[in-house]
């Protein structure tokens, strides 16, 4: 796990409670971030244990927000880094924070893992991510958990959430207009990205529709035209037997 490897053998009596797989996610996901000074934000401070780590990782210079609802929190903050409270699930309190330490490059959900919440704090906070930024929800299996506002296949689950965002990713290319309209936030995401118990958005802020590309003779060529067409049958259609 190379440096968080490192950091868990050095770590002081701030607990840090984390899924074992999380850290190969974590390096999957965030290692492009380490070059250079970032805009970071975690939900969630518990005992405090992730604030040195996020610390460390992060280069010098980046500007360090964690918030918690638990006032106590305030006391864990060390230099470099910002505990601000207030509930993620409150979208005054989600606008003030964006306003005071945003735009960020990348976001962590670590708190609550109640379904509404998390819901909510996507919706305030996913604006004010940044293009190339990630925003990051873990303990995902508590969609699965009627107590936490969840349970197998219940629409208000930050899963079943998350799956209509991969829905929403794509309705550039609905054939179904009443049905299935274009959603604007389809300009905004590159990707939806599950692994387990963590969702992971990345932002891409894109100023022109996806495009075609075809290439002969050394010419290349964009077309959008396969946005428009309604009423699409496959070129294979009859052929396999179908």
């Amino acid at each position: 796990m190379g440096y968080f490897s490192s950091f868990l053998q050095q770590t002081d009596d701030r607990l840090l409670t984390k899924w074992l797989h999380y850290f190969e996610v974590y390096e999957r996901e965030l290692t492009r971030f380490r070059d250079r000074p970032v805009s970071f934000l975690e939900i969630g401070v518990f005992k405090g244990g992730s604030i040195p780590m996020w610390k460390g990782y992060f280069a010098e210079g980046s500007r360090l927000t964690f918030v918690d609802i638990d006032p106590e929190c305030t006391c864990l903050a060390e230099d470099g880094t910002t505990v601000e409270i207030g509930n993620q699930a409150d979208p005054a309190f989600l606008r003030e924070l964006a306003q005071k330490h945003g735009p960020f490059d990348v976001v962590i959900d670590d708190g609550s893992h109640i379904c509404p919440h998390q819901v909510a704090s996507f919706e305030g906070l996913w604006p004010h991510v940044l293009d190339h930024g990630v925003y990051i929800v873990e303990d995902c299996h508590t969609s699965y958990w009627p107590g936490f506002g969840g349970g197998y296949r219940n629409e208000a689950s930050f899963i079943e959430y998350s799956k209509r965002l991969v829905d929403r990713m794509h309705s550039w290319y609905t054939d179904q207009d009443a049905l299935f309209p274009f959603d604007p936030i389809a300009k905004e995401i590159l990707g939806v990205r599950f692994y387990d118990s963590i969702v992971v958005v990345e932002k891409h802020n894109k100023k022109e529709p996806p495009a075609t590309l075809t290439a002969r003779d050394g010419q290349v060529k964009l077309s959008r035209r396969a946005l428009q067409v309604r009423g699409r049958r496959s070129a294979f259609s009859g052929r396999d037997g179908s």
